[in-house]
């Protein structure tokens, strides 16, 4: 019995020394202000997330070091969005380049814009 306890007590203590693995992307104070910008959608809260997403793409520290899934579509359809279209429909064109498996979405919201 008491060996064990000792070697769970072993086996824990080796289990709390692993690395902490680094998460595949980065998401900076998103979620925050994502949730501002949909409870209020005024012009503060717009401006709050068109930086958080310039912060997601250029300070990017995930393992992969690239911009996380749908973030450039979600900010080139917020910059359509607020009269940038051009803009926007960059960002969107980079979404699919990144992520080819986005393009039947991003094609859609681009005939949504255009329209």
């Amino acid at each position: 019995m008491k060996n064990a306890i000792l070697v769970i007590g072993a086996a824990l203590l080796m289990g709390s020394c692993a690395p902490t693995v680094k998460p595949l992307y980065t998401w900076g104070n998103y979620e925050d202000v994502s949730y501002s910008y949909l409870k209020k959608n005024d012009e503060q809260t717009t401006k709050l997330l068109i930086e958080a997403y310039k912060q997601i793409i250029e300070k990017q520290q995930g393992t992969r070091k690239v911009v996380p899934p749908g973030v450039y579509a979600d900010y080139g359809f917020l910059l359509a969005s607020t009269g940038k279209v051009k803009e926007g429909k960059d960002l969107m064109q980079k979404e699919m380049d990144l992520y080819p498996e986005s393009k039947v979405f991003v094609e859609r919201i681009l005939k949504l814009i255009d329209k």
